[in-house]
């Protein structure tokens, strides 16, 4: 059953009472993406990787593969991040915790990294600190610092493995950002400028202390949301107090790096607002271009910030502004075209962010009797080598292998009445996935059942008390495998718990 204040029973207009159950689609085999909220896409090749459970492709769909990561599969833990260079991938993981306010965080959950392409994982410690590890060297400073010591709040955001340097940096909000020259085995703060501060040097000296924005104390810029090592071995940082850069020359005969911030300042040559929660690597002949989502990270004080895109095309001496007032979450690049994956769908410019237009439906022809619902959420989107455009979103993967014309589904697929029942794969006449489901994360739950005629069907939902929390009606319905779609919102119109 779905945890949680979620479905219990599922009461059908033809009196059948049966019991909500999803199978165990990673024990079974079963071949398809094993969740419908896809939050992380990475190409490499032709291949693509799928969060939140590590799915992988190499044949555009036409089969899954299953990472074999126990902890992984059977935890609570699902993917936040991924990055793959040759036969290295580094996977950053993360789950839910209850917090003491009633909501949920997320929170760290360590990292899967395999040197074989995916067919083995080893597992790393989530980046977090000794309680004794309570101050920092930068250069000819040494600064004190707050050890976070619990996963809470500090989930890996984003991932990026550098394979020139074998070293691999990770954005993981209240830890900031960090990097490990060891496999992952050890992780060491990375020191960027505090708020008041738009540069440092490690030749220079600091009294200033490392420690995350919480309540009225700490700097917004020690909350780090996306990392990127482009092609010219400049590290870019994104925090909710801007976009750091650091190139090589930065980098002193010790190894220490000093570090510029870019933040917003009210004006269309800057950043959109603070919150930098992406950013990606457009390859393009010269100068790669740096694509970053800004977010509005106001504050309360000062001119009021964007949601959009800031671009800089020439390494930090200029940036251009695209896409205002609208959350994206992802890029994914084709030559001179870019996507972009936003809260209001996926965007396509083909003249460098001039012009845009908007994808917003990605029905399936073949699955017209499960459409995607009309508020869906971009989440990502990556190309692969040989083309095919893949988006990610709260309801679903979609394929497109015309440039964004038409679409193929990929959805959780398990048979009702399959032919040789399991444990796994029993024979049921309702199921309802994703199983857990998380209505902040997944967004939708849908629940499949089979209909012997047409008629109408009425879904009640109940919580572990048997207390009513939602009833669904949908009328009209033909015989066969139907599916209903609950957003995880009562019948007063709020969201239920977690």
């Amino acid at each position: 059953m779905i945890r949680g204040l979620a479905v219990l029973f599922v009461l059908f207009s033809l009196v059948v009472s049966v019991r909500a159950q999803v199978p165990s689609l990673e024990a079974a085999g079963v071949p398809g993406i094993v969740r419908n909220s896809t939050a992380n896409l990475h190409a490499r090749g032709d291949s693509l990787w799928v969060g939140s459970f590590l799915n992988l492709t190499t044949d555009g769909g036409s089969t899954w593969l299953l990472a074999d990561a126990d902890s992984l599969f059977g935890s609570r833990n699902s993917v936040f991040s991924i990055d793959t260079e040759g036969d290295v991938v580094w996977v950053g993981l993360g789950y839910l915790s209850d917090a003491t306010s009633g909501s949920s965080e997320q929170s760290a959950g360590g990292f899967l990294v395999s040197t074989d392409g995916g067919r083995t994982f080893t597992y790393r410690f989530p980046q977090l600190d000794s309680p004794d590890s309570d101050t920092e060297t930068y250069g000819v400073s040494t600064l004190p610092a707050l050890p976070v010591i619990v996963p809470q709040q500090s989930p890996p955001f984003d991932i990026d493995y550098n394979a020139a340097t074998d070293e691999v940096w990770v954005a993981a909000w209240a830890s900031g950002i960090r990097r490990s020259a060891d496999g992952g085995r050890t992780w060491r703060r990375v020191v960027l400028p505090p708020d008041d501060l738009d540069y440092i040097h490690p030749d220079s000296t600091y009294s200033f202390e490392i420690e995350p924005r919480r309540g009225l104390t700490g700097w917004f810029n020690y909350l780090g949301f996306g990392v990127l090592l482009d092609e010219t071995q400049t590290v870019w940082a994104g925090t909710v107090a801007g976009v750091n850069r650091s190139t090589p020359a930065d980098v002193t005969s010790s190894g220490e790096r000093a570090w510029r911030r870019f933040s917003f300042d009210g004006t269309s040559a800057g950043l959109t607002g603070n919150w930098v929660i992406s950013i990606e690597e457009q390859p393009l002949p010269g100068r790669n271009a740096i694509w970053m989502a800004t977010w509005d990270g106001s504050d309360g004080t000062g001119p009021r910030q964007q949601f959009g895109v800031t671009v800089t095309r020439d390494g930090g001496e200029t940036f251009e502004q695209v896409l205002t007032d609208e959350r994206i979450f992802d890029f994914a690049f084709a030559g001179d075209r870019i996507y972009a994956a936003g809260e209001a769908g996926l965007f396509i410019t083909d003249d460098g962010g001039v012009t845009w237009r908007t994808v917003r439906y990605f029905n399936d022809p073949a699955q017209s009797d499960r459409p995607i619902p009309p508020d869906v959420e971009v989440n990502a989107v990556e190309v692969t080598a040989n083309g095919d455009l893949w988006v990610g979103s709260t309801d679903g993967l979609f394929k497109s292998t015309d440039r964004g014309a038409t679409w193929t589904i990929f959805r959780v697929e398990v048979p009702l009445h399959p032919t040789t029942p399991t444990e796994t794969i029993p024979d049921v006449d309702v199921f309802a996935y994703p199983n857990p489901f998380s209505p902040p994360q997944d967004r939708f739950v849908r629940i499949r059942y089979e209909l012997e005629s047409e008629r109408a069907v009425s879904l009640r939902i109940f919580d572990f008390e048997m207390n009513l929390v939602r009833e669904l009606e949908a009328s009209g319905q033909g015989a066969g495998v139907r599916e209903t779609t609950w957003d995880g919102v009562d019948r007063n119109g709020l969201r239920v718990a977690n």
